[in-house]
């Protein structure tokens, strides 16, 4: 067997997503490296430092494999293979810090008064027909507007399925699937369309079942989330017990 074929059977490429931020690559790692090596390697790719990371492999179907918490063995040591995820957990980062947008002092200017500005990217857009300014030909923009109404049709379809009290789980691109129990269903005033929301049964959301001021249902602060009907499915979820502690929320 040449020294290529070695290199090649000890080495795995994965995706590595962080907490700290919306990072998410692919990566190569030699499967015998140490954790603790690894981490080294991660704090380049994450800015997390290697003492404050917690790791999590999940499977290709983000399903967690193991949580990675000896940085003595080696990473292959571990259930590893290619296409799976590896999850980095800051634990000096409490949940959605960098995700409440609520708490960012912000000045608003109310939509009629910047309809009136001449100054603003929308007047200049408006001005050179660009973006949705635009002239869309007729059948193009009759194209979109079938587009649109199919789509809602079929959130609605989807929504339908679900009721208040459902057991479910939420899948959402480059995330862990989350359990949890649907606690509304239905329009929203935030935006429009469909929209599913959920009581999570880990800290894993992003309110309290309240947007912009407005109460859909109730549950603890980062419990709760609003997720489009496509990326939930109702069944039999069960609570997982995952062994979360305090130090490893974010």
């Amino acid at each position: 067997m040449s020294q290529f074929s070695v290199i090649t059977q000890s080495t795995v490429t994965i995706n590595v997503t962080s907490s700290a931020n919306s990072f998410g690559t692919e990566r190569r790692f030699q499967k015998d490296l140490s954790v603790a090596d690894l981490k080294n390697k991660l704090e380049l790719l994450t800015g997390s430092q290697a003492a404050n990371m917690k790791l999590e492999l999940y499977s290709k179907d983000n399903k967690l494999l193991s949580k990675i918490d000896n940085d003595e063995v080696m990473f292959g040591s571990f259930p590893v293979d290619d296409g799976c995820r590896l999850h980095v957990v800051d634990s000096t980062i409490k949940l959605g810090e960098f995700e409440d947008l609520s708490k960012v002092e912000k000045f608003e200017m109310k939509e009629d008064d910047y309809a009136k500005r001449t100054d603003s990217v929308r007047a200049f857009k408006e001005r050179n027909k660009m973006g949705r300014f635009a002239e869309m030909d007729p059948e193009e923009q009759k194209r979109k507007e079938e587009e649109k109404k199919e789509k809602e049709l079929q959130q609605k379809t989807k929504a339908e399925t679900m009721k208040v009290g459902d057991r479910c789980e939420v899948r959402t691109p480059s995330q862990p699937a989350k359990r949890g129990t649907v606690k509304y269903v239905g329009l929203t005033e935030f935006q429009s369309g469909y929209w599913i929301g959920v009581h999570y049964d880990e800290p894993l959301g992003k309110n309290d079942g309240s947007v912009k001021g407005k109460k859909y249902f109730e549950c603890p602060d980062k419990y709760g989330a609003f997720v489009r009907p496509e990326n939930v499915e109702v069944g039999d979820y069960p609570e997982e017990d995952l062994g979360f502690s305090d130090e490893d929320e974010i």
